[in-house]
């Protein structure tokens, strides 16, 4: 899998069709066992990456349903699949309030969405009441707070550091209450919800960078931060983000002073948390 960058997220929010590739939709169709007339939900379908690589497999008369809490990405979802000929079902709508039936589908998943729920809890519960007795649920969700990095400068660990400050801070203001590092503990969430647990597979995330990065990788971690401030209305939070943007350049220079010598190594895991409702 692919590109990450703890300097400008702390988590994997805005990647996930940027690391989605043919062996995870291979992974995601081996465990939710597609057959010809089920009713697939994905919930926080995003820009319909998902419905479009499952089409893909050209499994006869299955029936794709997505659901997301933003209704540009559901708007730009529609016009994807559209674009390749697929019939999908969309709707704007809440991981805790699903608008469906009891039991209504054979399988429900979703991917990088619980981490930033506030009540996971009650997405599970609403996972487990609308999927069928003997269907599978699916969640793919990081350990954010497990992240590797290395930097070969001093600057890096700075850098790294100021980061996870910044983006602390940033959510602290905004009062948000969701688990970062809600990965490892969905096996336990899903067998208290009527969801039996079978398998976690887990999915690296990493960028490996050797010698000084281009430019435009420090003109986007920078324009990154610098967006992030315009929206901190907390002072603290502000204060501290300036701090980090001149971390950053001090980040940059010795990057370059190091010159092939340099090294920047960051990895996450995803964990894929495979279950069966349970009568």
């Amino acid at each position: 899998m692919t590109l990450i960058d703890a300097l400008t997220s702390p988590t994997l929010k805005h990647l996930r069709e940027r690391w989605w590739n043919d062996d995870f939709t291979e992974f995601l169709a081996e465990t939710l066992r597609p057959r010809p007339g089920n009713r697939i939900l994905d919930v926080g379908c995003g820009e319909g990456t998902a419905e479009v690589r499952i089409g893909r497999l050209h499994v006869s008369q299955i029936r794709l349903f997505g659901v997301d809490v933003m209704i540009e990405r559901v708007m730009v979802a529609q016009h994807e699949t559209a674009a390749h000929n697929q019939r999908v079902g969309y709707a704007c709508a809440d991981a805790c309030n699903l608008p469906f039936r009891d039991r209504a589908f054979d399988s429900t998943f979703c991917v990088a969405v619980l981490q930033h729920i506030g009540d996971v809890e009650a997405a599970v519960r609403e996972f487990a009441r609308v999927t069928a007795i003997g269907g599978r649920v699916l969640a793919v969700e990081p350990d954010n707070a497990a992240s590797y990095w290395y930097s070969a400068v001093p600057a890096g660990r700075d850098a790294f550091e100021s980061s996870r400050d910044f983006f602390g801070a940033l959510a602290s203001a905004r009062g948000d209450s969701s688990n970062p590092s809600v990965g490892p503990t969905l096996p336990t969430l899903f067998a208290k919800h009527g969801i039996e647990p079978l398998d976690v597979r887990l999915f690296p995330v990493s960028q490996v960078r050797l010698g000084v990065p281009p430019d435009d990788v420090w003109r986007r971690r920078r324009e990154a931060v610098e967006r992030a401030l315009l929206d901190a209305r907390d002072h603290v939070a502000a204060e501290i983000g300036r701090t980090y943007v001149d971390v950053l350049r001090t980040y940059e220079a010795e990057a370059r002073d190091a010159g092939p010598s340099f090294v920047e190594i960051q990895n996450t895991v995803l964990f894929a948390t495979v279950g069966q409702r349970s009568a």
